[in-house]
């Protein structure tokens, strides 16, 4: 068995709006070349993603909905008749092919679900995966077809599996915990920046889950302007909560790195030592409840250039038990991509210290923080004895 797998094809660099649109999967080709240039990444650890087939789709989407996403992609749709569906918006707008690029990115996760499910991997995977907005029948936040929410189904009904699915994006993981809001065999964490002033808005502590699924939705919402160490008190506490209540046979991760101070789309004011810790937690958990079965997908991050590469080489890192690099990043990588940059590049693993100027209400965010995770563990502890 291999310690894990990359999965990735050529062809999910197809999932591309516009030349100007945040979401870049030109992010994938920079991770990838700086985990090669540093010798963390072999060929041989790289297994090409697979298309999704439209039964596999059918698990999370409406068979009306992707005949609208086909149809729409070959250019037979106009963007109004497409706006209900959430395609032809401003967020998602209409791009050639868009079923098959977006079917090709969701056969990534089904192919990391499979390697790790058939004992070919420990780990898995995916960065081109993480699409946690996408809807039943409709496209939202970037999002067209929902990975996540497929691959859970297919580990549940090829695998008869109780998946803990724990999103760290700095959005709410709403596509995901809708979907599954009412199932008492797939557990939902998400830790995201409240939905006062970011989008979706959703992502309350009071989401807990109804009927049979009450109790197995967690959101910890974190006020803007949160820093590390608030981060990651959450983070460890929760993380450590929730296994421990739910008990999975598989965790499947979302990796969004949006939480990143530079990020240009949210209000957090995270380091890369956020993600150093995130993927140590959840590799550690998974030995120790799942028997190792860990699958990771990407997500958010639309600083491609200073943010994604290095934080997402820290998850194939601590994937494959190989050492967390400090010091400067590779000149070879620096050199290649910098003239594409429109910043200048942080030159090190690591982040400046200080990277910002103090916050004023730092001890006032990390107190509100600290009340929310007080209620959040006080509702899990609850429920263990109901």
């Amino acid at each position: 068995m291999k310690k894990a797998v990359f999965v990735y094809s050529p062809e999910q660099l197809g999932y591309k709006f516009s030349d100007t649109h945040p979401f870049n999967h030109k992010r994938l080709t920079l991770t990838m070349d700086l985990l090669k240039n540093i010798d963390a990444l072999d060929d041989l650890d790289i297994v090409p993603a697979r298309v999704a087939t439209e039964e596999e789709l059918l698990l999370a989407h409406d068979p009306k909905y992707i005949d609208i996403v086909k149809r729409a992609g070959h250019g037979e749709l106009s963007e109004a008749q497409c706006e209900s569906y959430g395609i032809g918006t401003e967020d998602t707008p209409i791009f050639e092919n868009m079923h098959e690029a977006s079917a090709q990115l969701v056969g990534g996760t089904l192919t990391a679900v499979d390697y790790v499910m058939e004992g070919k991997a420990e780990h898995a995977l995916n960065l081109g995966g993480g699409l946690h907005h996408g809807f039943r029948g409709r496209a939202s936040g970037f999002c067209i077809y929902n990975d996540s929410t497929v691959a859970i189904r297919y580990l549940q009904e090829k695998y008869n599996a109780r998946v803990l699915y724990v999103d760290t994006d700095a959005h709410h993981g709403d596509g995901v915990q809708w979907s599954f809001y009412e199932d008492p065999d797939v557990c939902t964490l998400s830790i995201h920046e409240t939905g006062r002033y970011l989008f979706p808005g959703t992502g309350n502590i009071t989401e807990r889950g109804n009927g049979q699924g009450y109790g197995t939705s967690f959101n910890f919402p974190i006020d803007a302007f949160t820093e590390d160490e608030s981060f990651l008190e959450i983070y460890e506490k929760a993380m450590r909560e929730v296994f421990e209540f739910f008990k999975p046979d598989v965790v499947l991760t979302q990796n969004g790195a949006d939480a990143h101070y530079f990020d240009p789309l949210t209000h957090l004011y995270g380091t890369m030592n956020i993600y150093r810790e995130i993927p140590k937690l959840a590799h550690k958990l998974a030995h120790e409840y799942c028997g190792g079965k860990w699958i990771a997908v990407g997500g958010g991050g639309y600083d491609i250039w200073r943010v994604v590469p290095r934080a997402w080489s820290m998850l194939w890192l601590e994937m494959t038990d190989q050492l967390l690099p400090t010091g400067p990043l590779p000149q070879a990588w620096l050199d290649r991509w910098q003239p594409e940059a429109p910043v200048p590049f942080i030159p090190t693993w690591g982040d400046p210290n200080p990277l910002y100027e103090p916050i004023p209400r730092k001890a006032e965010i990390e107190e509100k923080n600290a009340q929310m995770l007080t209620k959040a563990l006080h509702i899990i502890r609850n429920e263990k004895h109901i």
